[in-house]
């Protein structure tokens, strides 16, 4: 059961004019289970996107980079984007990439387009060849099926050991121009995003140049997918694409302008709820937590602190047992990195409880003001470094005995 994270409601969802939606059951790792997802773009749609920085990045990253940056070069544009859950297509070498090509050729003749405009991805066991004739046996359903309003399916469709679909709509006026935006998201372990979560889509109806849009995907993602982290482990897979479908009225073609601010606040507004619901579905996770770091010297120092917290195994499993053990926090502040942090100036909160102050412990805390906060479902950690103004936040989830359990049976 995610943390304080309801299911989304199909009815809730928007369809977003430019894009269709179609899936299948393919049969790729279980039975009677959706397991192949095409999102068809309309041809004056613009597509951007960030990968992983893992350097054992899958095949169908690899040839989704490709494809976009030969569309971003003046190629033909991006038509549609293909998913698999199941098989990561990850650590294959050059069979994989062969079957993540093979895929991209497959749909690109049901769609009539070229095989460079077709995106890949893939999500599940890694080191395992991705069974590419029963995706490709899929691909006529899912394209038989291709809808507006199939963003709920759309979402089943790319999770793997995720407990609940993913999803959410916003609405929201743009200098007099309604915008609707819908995305997905799946992801419960192996989170730890460089440049991206595990897997995102986000699509909306206005106009947006290349290279705004080109900016905007690192603008948002680095403002919401890569603030979480579950268990510190950068997936070989993880992408989040942006998809502009032009169809609306709204055209944006510099960041300069107040259109492109509104614009960027509403998307990064609904992929950070996306990226949250992430966290709240960790494996295993009964705790949501906010690491927020402030009065650093920069942003990096902050979120380099953010992070050490959000992924010591200490503070998480104290955070599991409701356990005020609150020196392990101290412990994961000094071994962050940051030199020269003076830490006799350091002071550490729990929500209102002003745990420790000028580097040792409060003199007014007590132990079961601790364990009050630390019983809550919802915590914010807040450490405040007395360096500058910059600050960060990270969001993370504790660890509990149903993460190894999780992980230890996965591929069964």
């Amino acid at each position: 059961m995610a943390v304080n994270s309801p299911k989304p409601i199909a009815a809730d969802l928007k369809p977003v004019a430019g894009v269709a939606i179609g899936y299948a059951e393919a049969g790729i790792k279980k039975p009677n289970r959706k397991d192949v997802l095409v999102l068809q773009v309309a041809p004056g749609a613009t597509v951007a996107g960030v990968f992983t920085l893992n350097r054992f990045c899958a095949a169908p990253v690899q040839v989704a980079k490709a494809h976009l940056a030969a569309a971003q070069a003046g190629g033909k544009p991006i038509r549609a984007l293909m998913v698999n859950t199941g098989n990561a297509n990850a650590g294959t070498g050059e069979a994989g990439l062969a079957a993540a090509n093979a895929s991209c050729a497959a749909l690109a003749g049901l769609l009539g387009c070229d095989a460079q405009q077709i995106l890949p991805f893939s999500t599940g066991v890694i080191l395992e060849q991705l069974p590419v004739d029963k995706i490709v046996a899929g691909l006529p359903q899912a394209v038989a099926g291709l809808q507006a309003d199939n963003w709920y399916h759309a979402a089943e469709a790319i999770m793997t050991t995720d407990t609940q679909p993913k999803a959410a709509s916003r609405s929201v006026n743009v200098a007099g121009h309604t915008v609707t935006l819908t995305g997905i998201s799946k992801g419960a372990g192996m989170i730890k995003p460089n440049m991206a979560t595990m897997l995102g889509f986000l699509a909306f109806d206005a106009k947006v140049a290349q290279p705004v849009l080109d900016v905007l995907v690192r603008q948002v993602a680095d403002l919401s997918f890569n603030c979480i982290t579950i268990d510190g482990d950068t997936s070989t897979n993880d992408s989040f694409m942006l998809i502009a479908t032009g169809a609306g009225t709204l055209e944006v073609n510099s960041v300069d302008s107040p259109e492109y601010k509104a614009l960027a606040a509403a998307v990064t507004e609904l992929a950070l709820f996306l990226a949250q619901a992430i966290v709240r579905d960790g494996e295993g996770a009964t705790k949501f937590i906010t690491v927020t770091v402030e009065d650093g010297k920069d942003v990096a120092e902050c979120r380099k602190i953010a992070y050490s917290i959000g992924h010591s195994p200490l503070v998480k499993t104290a955070f599991f047992a409701s356990d005020p053990n609150l020196g392990r926090i101290l412990a994961a502040i000094g071994y962050a990195g940051v030199d020269d942090l003076d830490v006799s100036k350091l002071n550490l909160y729990l929500d209102d409880v002003w745990v420790a102050k000028d580097g040792g412990r409060n003199p007014d805390y007590k132990e079961e003001d601790g364990q009050r906060v630390m019983s809550q479902s919802e915590i914010t950690v807040r450490v405040k470094l007395a360096r500058g103004t910059a600050a960060a936040t990270v969001y993370t989830c504790d660890l509990s005995h149903d993460y190894v359990t999780i992980n230890a049976d996965y591929r069964s």
